[in-house]
Protein backbone atom coordinates (compact mmCIF):
# COMPACT_ATOMS: atom_id res chain seq x y z
CA UNK A 1 0.00 0.00 0.00
CA UNK A 2 1.35 3.39 -0.94
CA UNK A 3 1.99 5.80 1.90
CA UNK A 4 0.21 9.09 2.18
CA UNK A 5 2.38 12.12 1.57
CA UNK A 6 2.26 15.73 2.80
CA UNK A 7 1.06 18.60 0.63
CA UNK A 8 0.63 22.30 1.53
CA UNK A 9 -2.66 22.86 3.35
CA UNK A 10 -3.18 26.30 1.82
CA UNK A 11 -1.55 29.31 0.18
CA UNK A 12 1.00 31.18 2.31
CA UNK A 13 3.29 34.18 1.72
CA UNK A 14 6.42 35.30 3.59
CA UNK A 15 8.92 38.08 2.88
CA UNK A 16 12.65 38.20 3.57
CA UNK A 17 15.26 40.85 2.82
CA UNK A 18 18.90 40.52 1.72
CA UNK A 19 21.05 43.62 1.12
CA UNK A 20 18.05 45.81 0.26
CA UNK A 21 16.57 43.24 -2.14
CA UNK A 22 13.08 42.03 -1.20
CA UNK A 23 12.26 38.35 -1.62
CA UNK A 24 8.56 37.54 -1.39
CA UNK A 25 8.03 33.78 -1.20
CA UNK A 26 4.68 32.19 -1.96
CA UNK A 27 3.71 28.54 -1.57
CA UNK A 28 0.57 27.01 -3.07
CA UNK A 29 -0.85 23.50 -3.43
CA UNK A 30 -0.99 22.39 -7.07
CA UNK A 31 -1.93 19.16 -8.81
CA UNK A 32 -1.73 20.17 -12.50
CA UNK A 33 0.42 22.34 -14.77
CA UNK A 34 -2.63 24.53 -15.43
CA UNK A 35 -2.84 25.34 -11.72
CA UNK A 36 0.86 26.24 -11.75
CA UNK A 37 0.25 28.56 -14.70
CA UNK A 38 -2.69 30.23 -12.93
CA UNK A 39 -0.64 30.90 -9.77
CA UNK A 40 2.25 32.32 -11.82
CA UNK A 41 -0.10 34.62 -13.73
CA UNK A 42 -1.49 35.88 -10.44
CA UNK A 43 2.04 36.56 -9.13
CA UNK A 44 2.83 38.60 -12.26
CA UNK A 45 -0.44 40.53 -11.88
CA UNK A 46 0.23 41.23 -8.19
CA UNK A 47 3.86 42.26 -8.78
CA UNK A 48 4.16 43.72 -12.30
CA UNK A 49 7.25 45.74 -11.32
CA UNK A 50 9.22 42.86 -9.79
CA UNK A 51 12.63 42.23 -11.37
CA UNK A 52 12.32 38.43 -11.20
CA UNK A 53 9.62 35.88 -10.37
CA UNK A 54 11.45 32.59 -9.98
CA UNK A 55 9.75 29.32 -9.17
CA UNK A 56 9.86 25.55 -8.82
CA UNK A 57 7.25 22.89 -8.33
CA UNK A 58 6.80 19.16 -8.02
CA UNK A 59 3.59 17.28 -8.58
CA UNK A 60 3.11 13.81 -7.17
CA UNK A 61 4.77 11.78 -4.45
CA UNK A 62 8.03 13.21 -3.04
CA UNK A 63 11.00 11.20 -4.28
CA UNK A 64 9.11 9.92 -7.32
CA UNK A 65 7.28 13.05 -8.45
CA UNK A 66 5.36 12.64 -11.68
CA UNK A 67 6.46 16.07 -12.76
CA UNK A 68 8.85 18.76 -11.57
CA UNK A 69 10.12 21.98 -13.13
CA UNK A 70 11.92 25.19 -12.22
CA UNK A 71 12.63 28.60 -13.71
CA UNK A 72 15.33 31.21 -12.98
CA UNK A 73 13.38 34.01 -14.74
CA UNK A 74 16.47 35.93 -15.81
CA UNK A 75 18.66 35.24 -12.78
CA UNK A 76 21.99 33.50 -13.55
CA UNK A 77 21.38 29.85 -14.43
CA UNK A 78 21.07 27.60 -11.39
CA UNK A 79 20.90 30.41 -8.81
CA UNK A 80 17.11 30.57 -8.25
CA UNK A 81 14.87 27.76 -9.52
CA UNK A 82 17.23 24.95 -8.52
CA UNK A 83 17.76 26.17 -4.93
CA UNK A 84 13.98 26.53 -4.56
CA UNK A 85 13.42 23.00 -5.89
CA UNK A 86 16.15 21.64 -3.61
CA UNK A 87 14.35 23.05 -0.56
CA UNK A 88 11.02 21.57 -1.73
CA UNK A 89 12.66 18.16 -2.12
CA UNK A 90 14.38 18.45 1.25
CA UNK A 91 11.00 19.17 2.87
CA UNK A 92 9.66 15.92 1.40
CA UNK A 93 6.48 17.61 0.17
CA UNK A 94 4.42 16.85 -2.94
CA UNK A 95 1.90 18.77 -5.07
CA UNK A 96 3.64 22.04 -4.24
CA UNK A 97 4.60 25.24 -6.05
CA UNK A 98 6.98 27.82 -4.56
CA UNK A 99 7.37 31.22 -6.23
CA UNK A 100 9.92 33.80 -5.09
CA UNK A 101 9.30 37.37 -6.24
CA UNK A 102 12.42 39.57 -6.13
CA UNK A 103 12.61 43.34 -6.04
CA UNK A 104 16.24 44.32 -6.72
CA UNK A 105 17.67 46.61 -4.06
CA UNK A 106 20.64 47.93 -6.02
CA UNK A 107 23.31 45.68 -4.48
CA UNK A 108 24.40 42.62 -6.47
CA UNK A 109 24.47 39.44 -4.41
CA UNK A 110 26.70 37.25 -6.60
CA UNK A 111 25.88 33.66 -7.56
CA UNK A 112 26.45 32.23 -4.07
CA UNK A 113 24.45 35.03 -2.48
CA UNK A 114 21.56 34.46 -4.86
CA UNK A 115 21.49 30.73 -4.15
CA UNK A 116 21.38 31.40 -0.39
CA UNK A 117 18.75 34.13 -0.78
CA UNK A 118 16.36 32.06 -2.91
CA UNK A 119 16.86 28.93 -0.79
CA UNK A 120 16.31 31.02 2.34
CA UNK A 121 13.13 32.55 0.95
CA UNK A 122 11.77 29.10 0.02
CA UNK A 123 12.73 27.78 3.45
CA UNK A 124 10.97 30.69 5.18
CA UNK A 125 7.61 29.87 3.62
CA UNK A 126 7.86 26.05 3.50
CA UNK A 127 8.86 25.80 7.16
CA UNK A 128 5.71 27.68 8.18
CA UNK A 129 3.05 26.32 5.83
CA UNK A 130 0.67 23.82 7.39
CA UNK A 131 0.68 20.34 5.90
CA UNK A 132 -2.11 17.94 5.11
CA UNK A 133 -1.66 14.38 3.96
CA UNK A 134 -2.66 13.56 0.44
CA UNK A 135 -4.49 10.25 0.31
CA UNK A 136 -3.94 8.38 -2.96
CA UNK A 137 -7.36 7.57 -4.40
CA UNK A 138 -8.81 5.03 -6.80
CA UNK A 139 -11.66 6.72 -8.71
CA UNK A 140 -14.56 4.32 -9.12
CA UNK A 141 -17.54 4.52 -11.49
CA UNK A 142 -20.76 3.04 -10.17
CA UNK A 143 -23.95 2.28 -12.11
CA UNK A 144 -27.06 1.55 -10.06
CA UNK A 145 -30.79 1.84 -9.73
CA UNK A 146 -32.38 4.93 -8.18
CA UNK A 147 -33.07 3.08 -4.91
CA UNK A 148 -29.35 2.37 -4.48
CA UNK A 149 -28.23 6.00 -4.51
CA UNK A 150 -29.10 6.73 -0.87
CA UNK A 151 -27.21 3.70 0.54
CA UNK A 152 -24.16 4.74 -1.51
CA UNK A 153 -24.36 8.33 -0.25
CA UNK A 154 -24.67 7.03 3.31
CA UNK A 155 -21.61 4.77 2.90
CA UNK A 156 -19.59 7.72 1.55
CA UNK A 157 -20.68 9.96 4.45
CA UNK A 158 -19.89 7.36 7.11
CA UNK A 159 -16.47 6.61 5.59
CA UNK A 160 -15.58 10.25 4.74
CA UNK A 161 -15.24 9.36 1.05
CA UNK A 162 -15.88 11.98 -1.62
CA UNK A 163 -18.82 11.38 -3.94
CA UNK A 164 -17.49 13.51 -6.80
CA UNK A 165 -20.45 13.45 -9.18
CA UNK A 166 -23.85 11.86 -9.73
CA UNK A 167 -25.68 11.86 -13.07
CA UNK A 168 -29.17 10.65 -13.81
CA UNK A 169 -30.38 8.84 -16.90
CA UNK A 170 -32.17 5.54 -17.24
CA UNK A 171 -30.10 4.66 -14.19
CA UNK A 172 -27.88 6.51 -11.73
CA UNK A 173 -24.15 6.87 -12.48
CA UNK A 174 -21.75 8.04 -9.76
CA UNK A 175 -18.03 8.74 -9.61
CA UNK A 176 -16.54 8.04 -6.20
CA UNK A 177 -12.99 9.00 -5.13
CA UNK A 178 -12.13 5.98 -2.99
CA UNK A 179 -8.91 6.19 -0.90
CA UNK A 180 -6.61 3.30 -1.81
CA UNK A 181 -6.74 1.93 1.72
CA UNK A 182 -10.55 1.70 1.53
CA UNK A 183 -10.81 0.09 -1.90
CA UNK A 184 -11.47 -3.36 -0.43
CA UNK A 185 -14.23 -2.07 1.87
CA UNK A 186 -15.82 -0.19 -1.02
CA UNK A 187 -15.74 -3.31 -3.22
CA UNK A 188 -17.38 -5.33 -0.45
CA UNK A 189 -20.13 -2.70 -0.11
CA UNK A 190 -20.80 -2.69 -3.87
CA UNK A 191 -20.83 -6.50 -4.03
CA UNK A 192 -23.24 -6.71 -1.08
CA UNK A 193 -25.62 -4.25 -2.79
CA UNK A 194 -25.09 -5.82 -6.24
CA UNK A 195 -23.87 -2.52 -7.71
CA UNK A 196 -22.11 -2.41 -11.09
CA UNK A 197 -18.76 -0.74 -10.38
CA UNK A 198 -15.28 -0.45 -11.84
CA UNK A 199 -12.09 1.26 -10.72
CA UNK A 200 -10.37 3.57 -13.19
CA UNK A 201 -6.87 2.49 -14.14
Amino acid sequence: MKKNYPVPAAYLERETGVKKSRFIARVAPVSTRDEVKDWLEKAHQDHPDARHICWAYQIGRPGSAAEAAMNDDGEPSGTAGKPILNVIQHKDMGDVLVMVIRYFGGIKLGAGGLVRAYAGAAESVLSEVARVFHKPVCPANVKMGFADEQPLRHWCDVNSVELESVTYGTQVTARVLVPENQAGTFSAFCDAHKLDYSFET
